[in-house]
């Protein structure tokens, strides 16, 4: 395919650096691995019928006081109010089927909302990783590959992800890059993926959630293919872009 036709795939490391004005005609894929992106994925595939993302602590008790199943959490502390927390083992078929669920985390519903002037937003994690470059292959539009970080920083786990969506996606003659952040990212994939789960140990997220005891879904957030469902953003909603 000509390099003039090709569609184009960038990565941006944090929010500090979102552009949202120049991304209007692109699908925005959120990426937060550990660990609101991973759950969203598990939540909509034990069947629940839409994630409501949440910015802050106060709008998040005001969907709780309307009778919203809350799942909140800052720094990896369960809000108070909350009936759970951000791990993905939270978001069990018994507990999530059927329900609208309001969302709120540290990094990861934030930039969803940094976000909504784009194209599409989808929410992509390893547990939905080919369902997910299949959607956005068909899809035909350039792609921005959004990494939640750390409180507006650079994060070794989200940033693996998005070169791994890279690397298959600019497998595709279809995409090409420019991207410097991209290419950088797929670098990173290409020295984690030999062993991903003894990489992830460098990354100050593991560090965080083991002292908070918070680390047994590690090893399930680094699983390719848990899911083939893709949640998108619907109306205000995250839902099984197949509905």
């Amino acid at each position: 395919m000509p390099e003039a036709d090709r569609r184009i795939v960038e990565t941006c490391f944090s929010p500090a650096l979102f552009e949202a004005d120049r991304h209007t005609d692109s699908i925005v894929v959120i990426i937060d691995i550990l660990r609101a992106t991973s759950s969203i994925c598990t939540a909509i595939e034990n069947g629940a019928a839409g994630i409501i993302p949440v910015g802050d602590v106060e709008e998040a008790w005001e969907y709780k006081k309307r009778g919203y199943l809350l799942a909140a959490e800052r720094d990896g502390y369960v809000l108070d109010f909350a009936d759970f927390g951000n791990s993905p083992f939270n978001f069990t078929r018994d507990r999530v089927q059927g329900k609208t669920i309001a969302y709120s985390t540290t990094n990861g519903t934030y930039i969803i909302n940094l976000a909504l002037h784009a194209a599409r937003v989808a929410i992509g994690s390893f547990l939905n990783i080919s369902a997910l470059i299949s959607w956005l292959v068909s899809e035909n539009r350039d792609i921005v590959l959004f990494c939640a970080g750390w409180k507006n920083r650079f994060n070794l786990e989200d940033t693996i992800c998005a070169g791994a969506m890279s690397e298959r996606l600019l497998g595709n003659s279809r995409y090409a890059t420019i991207c410097d952040s991209t290419l950088a990212a797929i670098d990173l994939w290409s020295k984690a993926k030999p062993d991903l789960r003894a990489y992830i140990e460098k990354a100050a997220q593991r560090t965080r959630l083991r002292d908070k005891g918070l680390d047994d879904c590690i090893d399930f957030c680094l699983t390719e293919d848990f899911t083939a469902k893709i949640p998108v953003m619907k109306n205000g909603i995250l839902v099984d872009n197949n509905l």
